[in-house]
């Protein structure tokens, strides 16, 4: 069996792809702030199939953390789905608030980078998989949005090290939704995909021949 380890694990698109990675034969490593949060998970996936970590992924050492827990209990990490994204309030720079944006960009960016390194030589020893949600608000101009030049920057940053890691004998995957009914919006989104529809991309991704890299997926609502 191969080990995934997901950030931002405890709902939305984490747990999702959580379920449906273990469906695949994976075991998993749910990682978020709260560990309580993800007990429910890891009990309906199995405690031999699942293992929660407390994780702030803005906080390198609590990744390395992670990352730690995960391979000592599984024996190693094929992949890990740096996954953990967070949005603000308020419209635009006008509109904005500097804390906000520095959270976001700190979780957004940074975190997703920290993630990575954390778990650099575990993904290279087992030639493993790495996949970044990025959004389909990163490849497409949005008037005013703060948050979506969080995600230009990770469309970018994920191109880059698939390049770098190309040689290594690493994928790596930019997961790009569209609108996604998830706890991440205060109020339902008439039309969105649901959770489970990213999450069955990112099973796609890592069940992939060897020799095939799906380096990006991008997935949207029929009706926008």
């Amino acid at each position: 069996m191969k080990t995934l380890l997901i950030t931002g694990a405890s709902s939305g698109i984490g747990a999702a792809s959580a379920k449906r990675a273990v469906e695949a034969g994976y075991r998993v490593g749910l990682a978020a702030r709260r560990k309580d949060k993800l007990d429910g998970l890891v009990a309906e996936l199995g405690e031999d199939k699942a293992l929660a970590v407390s994780c702030d992924v803005t906080d390198y050492a609590s990744q390395r953390a992670a990352v730690k827990a995960v391979t000592e209990r599984f024996g190693g990490l094929d992949a890990v789905f740096a996954n953990a994204g967070i949005g603000t309030k308020g419209s635009g720079t006008s509109g904005g608030d500097p804390e906000q944006w520095r959270q976001m960009v700190l979780t957004n960016v940074l975190g997703v980078m920290y993630t990575v390194k954390a778990a650099h030589e575990a993904i290279i020893a087992a030639k493993g998989h790495i996949l970044i949600t990025s959004s389909g608000a990163g490849r497409k101009v949005l008037s005013g949005s703060v948050y979506g030049a969080t995600k230009w920057a990770m469309s970018g940053y994920g191109a880059n090290l698939r390049e770098e890691m190309r040689e290594k004998g690493v994928k790596v995957t930019l997961i790009e939704p569209g609108m996604v009914e998830t706890p991440f919006f205060d109020e339902p989104k008439p039309g969105a995909l649901e959770a489970d529809d990213i999450a069955r991309a990112v099973v796609y991704a890592l069940s992939q021949p060897a020799n095939v890299l799906a380096g990006e997926i991008w997935v949207e609502p029929l009706q926008r």
